[in-house]
């Protein structure tokens, strides 16, 4: 694992680092590192498309799509 210094870093940034880690559960080293791999987008899970359009279509309440009904499949092309 790599490590990494940051110089120079505002004591404000510092103090609210501090306050959301410990808000969160989690040391600041550790708020940091996910708040950098969120950033960077470090190989995210895949998402699950189904979940992503929903969730991008929830705000103008979602789309209800008719399906058509379902017919037997025609006959295949003969090539004799």
């Amino acid at each position: 694992m790599a490590r990494i210094t940051i110089r120079n870093l505002d004591d404000g940034i510092k103090a609210r680092l501090r306050t959301w880690a410990s808000g969160n559960g989690r040391s600041m080293e550790e708020e940091a590192r996910l708040i950098l791999r969120d950033a960077v987008g470090q190989e995210a899970e895949p998402e699950n498309l189904t979940a992503f359009i929903r969730e991008c279509f929830a705000s103008c309440g979602g789309v209800v799509l008719e399906l058509p009904p379902r017919r037997l499949m025609r006959e295949p092309p003969h090539f004799d």
